[in-house]
């Protein structure tokens, strides 16, 4: 019933200072930003003209709307000297405040994401009535992203996946990802948004890594619904050095050293085996070249020998006396 009172009071006087609407005027910011978990500030302040002396203010009222239409929920109000209980959380920006004070900004002392919307102020005073609609918008910061792989350890020439989380954050944001030289590959990830019991925003992309693509370093970005970057978190791999070992082309150090003698001995062997075929062949083609004189040579002895043996020959037969 008090309620009921309240209503059919305010309608008559809506009714007699509409006439003059035109003396007064609530000004507000359009837009308010407010950060969770703090304090936020819907400035307004009521203007008058220069035909109004002495304004005394008959009623405030600040509604939250659910939309245009709606009537909305009373969160704060003022009634002939006579302050209603506000909802908590809510009260007058300064404590002080009066019948007299044109400042009627609204102070919401600790920012939920329930507090984003459309605000209505309406005010009547002894010169007139205005009432505006002025806007709340609730940001979060998200925290530091985490980033984690699939499998754990992320094996050379196999497939895996990299996860990236972040949360606490509103309104939905985004996770991007860069590799070691800045190039996005966000286009090539997956995210997924999940709302929390507050209200705030828990982020998650997957990555996926493929064979011969991938890279030593990522980072993983969130940026919030404004496209600004809040913080980012790289994730090394480990992959580079691994690649490099398993290479075929370019050896480990181990296999260099051992290498590295073997090359050595087999050059010495080789170059024993031609020194020996050099010589070889060249005491080959002497050979070839001096055969001819020393078989002239030899043919001389030979018949010496022929005559010396037949004149031994007859030197031994006896001597026939009666012949002589």
């Amino acid at each position: 019933m008090a309620s009921s009172g309240i209503i059919v009071f305010i309608f008559p006087v809506l009714c007699i200072c509409a006439v003059k609407s035109g003396f007064i005027k609530v000004e507000c910011k359009a837009e308010n930003v407010g950060h969770y978990g703090q304090q936020s500030l819907l400035e307004c302040v009521v203007k008058t003209s220069s035909d109004v002396t002495d304004p005394n203010i008959r009623m405030v009222a600040w509604k939250k709307l659910t939309s245009p239409e709606d009537e909305g929920d009373l969160l704060l109000g003022f009634n002939r000297g006579k302050l209603d209980r506000p909802k908590r959380g809510y009260r007058f920006a300064e404590p002080s405040w009066n019948e007299k004070n044109m400042n009627v900004s609204l102070l919401i002392t600790n920012t939920a994401v329930a507090d984003d919307g459309d605000y209505k102020c309406i005010v009547i005073t002894d010169s007139g009535d205005h009432n505006i609609v002025t806007t709340l918008k609730v940001q979060a910061r998200y925290r530091i992203p985490s980033v984690h792989s699939t499998p754990e350890k992320i094996v050379p020439n196999s497939e895996s996946t990299l996860i990236c989380e972040s949360r606490g954050g509103y309104p939905k944001g985004t996770l991007r990802w860069f590799d070691e030289e800045g190039t996005d590959w966000t286009g090539s990830s997956e995210m997924e948004t999940k709302p929390s019991d507050d209200g705030l925003f828990q982020l998650t992309s997957r990555l996926s890594l493929f064979r011969g693509s991938t890279f030593p370093i990522y980072t993983c970005a969130v940026f919030n619904a404004s496209g600004g970057k809040e913080d980012s978190i790289t994730f090394e791999t480990n992959i580079h050095d691994k690649i490099k070992d398993s290479d075929p082309t370019k050896p480990s150090p181990e296999t260099s050293k051992i290498v590295a003698p073997l090359v050595v001995i087999g050059s010495l062997i080789v170059g024993l085996l031609l020194l020996l075929l050099y010589r070889r062949r060249s005491q080959q083609t002497r050979r070839n070249s001096t055969a001819p004189l020393m078989s002239g040579r030899g043919a001389v002895p030979a018949a010496e020998q022929d005559l010396e043996e037949g004149y031994n020959s007859h030197e031994d037969e006896p001597i026939n006396q009666d012949q002589s």
